[in-house]
């Protein structure tokens, strides 16, 4: 029996198993089909608000792009990893303004 790989933590061998066509590349789904959830989280940072939007099904590239436009459009920093974009402070009615102008779905938590 032949086994297979389910899950890799090493980017290189996910790298090599897209060039070899074994896993679907990483693309960008359409924004219509996403529901982003946007909400404000104090923990582990102490006290200090932070507007997470979460659910994102995005290339890393793309990822960055929306979490600059966003940045920007707040005024603050931030950060974009593993399907999130923090924002500094308490920025929820900026953050989903934006992300429905741009097509998303968005749930207000």
């Amino acid at each position: 029996m032949k086994s297979r790989l389910v899950w890799t933590s090493d980017p290189e061998a996910a790298k090599r198993l897209r060039e070899e066509g074994v896993v679907d590349a990483r693309v960008d789904e359409e924004p219509s089909k996403q529901v982003i959830r946007v909400f404000v989280d104090r923990k582990r940072r102490a006290g200090k608000s932070v507007t997470i939007a979460s659910g994102f099904r995005l290339t890393a590239q793309s990822m960055s792009a929306l979490a600059a436009a966003l940045k920007k459009r707040c005024g603050a920093g931030g950060t974009a990893a593993d399907g999130e974009i923090e924002i500094q402070g308490d920025h929820v009615a900026h953050v989903a303004a934006e992300l429905e102008r741009l097509g998303y779905r968005v749930r207000k938590l």
